[in-house]
């Protein structure tokens, strides 16, 4: 029973900040109610046992990706061009593609067989890291080598001369 009762309350706060950050018209609000929506996200990834992937929402999206929103935003002019026309003409397009796509997930998942129950959690940052270091670390510290190599190109670039 509480599990229903926090996987709804999880739902509400995904939904109800993500239509606000979509149709209010301060960008700085926007990025708040942002993340709300994306700790949301991360607490139904914490009910369902990945947590990897859960503190992974948190530090990416809810935390490194909102901040750099945040900088772009207070960075960007005053505080009256924050607000923007939030809705464009192409609203109600947008809406019917929405709704198809929400009835067509509805056909499926009805077709789609119950489970009986949740399986048990078990943590999976141990296997992850296992298999990080030990069979997938030439991938891994390439994926490092680039991602510093950006890093590098994205400072020289943004030196003035």
């Amino acid at each position: 029973m509480i599990e229903k009762i926090i996987f709804y309350f999880l739902t509400v706060m995904v939904l109800v900040p993500a239509v606000m950050a979509v149709t209010l018209k301060n960008i700085f609000h926007c990025a708040l109610f942002l993340v709300l929506s994306l700790t949301g996200v991360a607490g139904l990834f914490a009910m369902l046992g990945a947590d990897f992937i859960f503190v992974a929402q948190i530090l990416v999206y809810a935390g490194g990706i909102t901040v750099l929103l945040l900088f772009v935003v207070l960075l960007s002019g005053n505080p009256k061009d924050w607000i923007i026309k939030q809705v464009n003409v192409q609203w109600f397009g947008a809406l019917a593609v929405s709704a198809v796509f929400v009835a067509a997930l509805s056909v499926l998942f009805r077709f789609l067989p119950l489970s009986s129950g949740l399986a048990q959690a078990q943590p999976t940052t141990g296997l992850l890291g296992l298999l990080l270091i030990r069979d997938m670390v030439l991938p891994f510290e390439a994926v490092s080598l680039a991602l510093l190599s950006a890093m590098v190109g994205a400072i020289h670039f943004s030196k003035k001369e």
